[in-house]
């Protein structure tokens, strides 16, 4: 079976949406193509099932044009299914001449099946997608494999030594926690902990090569959104500051401080120790 997913907005919302897009092409043992913006493709050549990315740029206006181009890579494709993330009046003329016979999505005239967000974190919130053909969510347990070479070029580029490694990830907004505090935490704790190894991640550090930073960590302290949800995926303790706890998994080696970005200053420096396991 071909499937085919239009997935419009910023790079937290494709990562999002990588779970359900993966059970489903994973259960319906088929291939799956996805329409985004091309500023995101490298992210979707992560997962395997990934067939072809279709660059169309949603959020800036597609012109006439464009969506005449992404009819025809859609006829072309031959898809039993459509999960439709995109609102407006032009995807959903496009859809309803495209042929497919399951058009998935939360509002919009062309879809076959209207859906509503099921419950829990954003990532589980998308089963009512998968529900609606008979298929089933588990969004937790999703893993991001990444190349091997990727991964060895990241840790060979690590601080020697046999010591855990401290990944930190500051957003890099204003109000973000204080940047005094990400330089010294490392200090404080290899006062408890000698061999600690610790690296910062570049503000704007390529995706794959921060996927394979977060993943070649031992634990990750971040208040960027992106980097949380790539800790999630790869399964890397997490101390997610500026998120509330719903927004990700329940999980014990998942801490959150800090109900919101707002609240981020008022996090001192022993709560982030003892979130990290130094009481």
């Amino acid at each position: 079976m071909r499937v085919l997913a239009l997935s419009p907005g910023p790079l937290i919302q494709q990562l999002q949406r990588l779970p359900a897009l993966a059970a489903a092409a994973n259960q319906l043992q088929g291939k799956l193509q996805l329409a985004c913006d091309p500023t995101h493709q490298a992210l979707w050549s992560l997962l395997p099932a990934i067939e072809k990315v279709i660059p169309i740029a949603f959020d800036s206006s597609p012109s006439l044009a464009d969506w005449t181009n992404l009819l025809g890579s859609v006829r072309e494709g031959d898809f039993q299914v459509c999960f439709n993330f995109a609102q407006g009046q032009q995807v959903n003329l496009m859809l309803s001449m495209s042929h497919i016979p399951i058009r998935i999505a939360e509002q919009g005239f062309a879809c076959t099946a209207l859906v509503e967000p099921s419950k829990g974190w954003p990532a589980q919130q998308l089963d009512c997608y998968l529900q609606a053909i008979g298929l089933t969510l588990d969004a937790d347990s999703f893993r991001l494999f990444l190349p091997d070479d990727s991964l060895q070029k990241v840790r060979d580029q690590h601080p020697t030594g046999e010591g855990p490694l401290l990944l930190l990830a500051p957003n890099g907004n204003d109000g973000d926690w204080p940047t005094q505090q990400w330089l010294t935490l490392p200090k404080a704790i290899k006062g408890k902990l000698p061999n600690l190894r610790s690296i910062t991640l570049p503000l704007k550090a390529p995706l794959i090569h921060r996927a394979a930073e977060v993943a070649c960590a031992d634990v990750v302290l971040s208040s960027c959104p992106i980097t949380q949800l790539l800790a999630v995926y790869t399964g890397v303790p997490l101390v997610a500051l500026g998120t509330p706890a719903d927004a990700l998994p329940k999980r014990d080696e998942i801490r959150c401080l800090g109900a919101s970005h707002a609240d981020i200053n008022s996090i001192n420096q022993q709560e982030v120790l003892n979130a990290l396991g130094f009481q």
